[in-house]
């Protein structure tokens, strides 16, 4: 397990014993995202559907203590089948910034998958908020520890559930 951080970036990479395209397809489908969060803030999908591609959005329904239940709207910014896959989420119904002018914070999730041989995969989950306002920069680095926490226990669960295949 390897972490690293930049400005307003934070990035924690695992090797996980499973082939790049089953690694993807899990990314790929926001149904399974709660049973690899390691934050315990995703309750669920609100649509079944499974990301296609740049421009795809999808639903999930949230919970943090702070904000109580809400939904997260996140837009497909990045696809490349097997290699990388990422999402900006913008706040949704019940969140109490969903109707603020300029709601949409400007991060995104970012998941980078580069093959090691040909049943293993070197996953980096990255929070990239490069593109965020100076105040909501300020908040990311001072949260970066938990942040990482959360990024490695995203990971471990990622290669829990591939283990079960």
């Amino acid at each position: 397990m390897t972490s690293t951080t930049g400005e307003a970036v934070v990035a924690v990479a695992q090797r996980i014993g499973a082939p790049a395209g089953d690694i993807f397809r899990i990314l790929a489908n926001p149904g399974r995202h709660p049973d690899l969060d390691g934050s315990g803030m995703l309750r669920g999908g609100v649509f079944d559907a499974v990301v296609l591609g740049v421009g795809d959005v999808f639903v999930m329904r949230m919970h943090y203590e702070r904000y109580g239940d809400y939904e997260m709207n996140n837009q497909v910014v990045e696809y490349e089948p097997d290699r990388r896959i990422g999402w900006e989420p913008r706040p949704g119904r019940g969140h109490p910034d969903a109707t603020a002018p300029g709601a949409a914070w400007g991060h995104r999730w970012i998941f980078d998958l580069l093959p090691d041989g040909a049943e293993a995969t070197v996953v980096t989950e990255i929070f990239d908020g490069s593109r965020m306002p100076e105040d909501k920069r300020a908040e990311v680095d001072s949260g970066r520890a938990w942040w990482q926490t959360q990024m490695a226990s995203t990971l471990e669960r990622l290669a829990e559930l591939c283990a079960a295949r």
